[in-house]
């Protein structure tokens, strides 16, 4: 019985020296992975800083922009700063950089914006005609994109705040008071002036311009009330005013392959006008 005792005594002190083994072992595993990964934390934290005083004009100056959350440049910032960089790009992105743009340089931005659109129907509206890029007439592109660029988009930012200004209400009614105002001024006006432009770079006279209007006006005022009082509803109703230029210039797509289909035509002898 004594040796038996001895014997399972012996035993149970091997079996709490081994689990006393492991567990030093789980400990000293624990710490070295710990602390392994303080000093990588700690190199980083070093490497940042190194960068920062190396260079912190350069850090400075990309604070002012706001693509990058601010933890991005701070000299204490880790690896998860590159994580919640990447999510900050997809969260925010070009629409964020956009709406910006807007806010800083209104006028610039919708101008450029007008200019792509106008671009983009007039190629549209080409290859929906010709449907061959050996034709492919640049220089009409290049007029509509300068129409865009110099008179849509500036047009369109003074319209849009001066209507909010005359009329701020969004009820019904002052909606539709601007409706019926944009198609009786401003929908008119932009018309001639784009029809009278074009066909003045195209080398026509005054009174092939004349006589071009008097043939593609009224028809193309008549063709837009089936589709800009929709437009100008949704726009003039839901749209804040500072996107209302993109709005319209969205809407401005469909339409505007339309209009340079017309403003394409060719030019009509002033004789067939006045026997017409």
């Amino acid at each position: 019985m004594f040796r038996n005792g001895r014997k399972t005594c012996s035993q149970y002190q091997r079996v709490l020296f081994e689990k006393t083994s492991i567990l030093d072992y789980l400990k000293q595993t624990t710490f070295s992975s710990s602390s392994s990964s303080t000093s990588i934390l700690v190199k980083q934290q070093q490497q940042s800083r190194n960068y920062y005083s190396r260079f912190p004009l350069l850090f400075r100056k990309l604070k002012d922009f706001t693509f990058l959350p601010p933890s991005f440049y701070s000299p204490s910032s880790s690896s998860s700063s590159y994580s919640s960089s990447s999510s900050y790009f997809v969260r925010n992105g070009f629409i964020k950089w956009y709406l910006s743009m807007i806010k800083n340089h209104p006028i610039l931005t919708k101008s450029i914006t007008s200019a792509g659109i106008y671009t983009a129907a007039d190629f549209s509206s080409q290859m929906l005609t010709d449907r061959s890029l050996e034709s492919y007439d640049f220089l009409r592109t290049l007029r509509m994109a300068g129409y865009g660029m110099l008179l849509a988009g500036p047009s369109m930012h003074f319209w849009f705040n001066s209507m909010s200004k005359v009329l701020p209400q969004r009820d019904i009614i002052t909606t539709m008071k601007k409706i019926f105002v944009g198609q009786v001024v401003y929908g008119p006006v932009m018309t001639a002036v784009f029809f009278s432009l074009n066909a003045g770079l195209q080398g026509e006279n005054g009174a092939e311009i004349v006589a071009r209007l008097k043939r593609d006006l009224l028809p193309t005022l008549t063709n837009g009330l089936l589709y800009w009082p929709m437009c100008d509803f949704v726009t003039f109703k839901f749209i804040p005013v500072h996107l209302q230029p993109l709005m319209t210039n969205s809407f401005a797509y469909l339409w505007t392959i339309y209009i340079t289909y017309m403003a394409s035509l060719n030019k009509v002898s002033p004789a067939i006008v006045e026997v017409e």
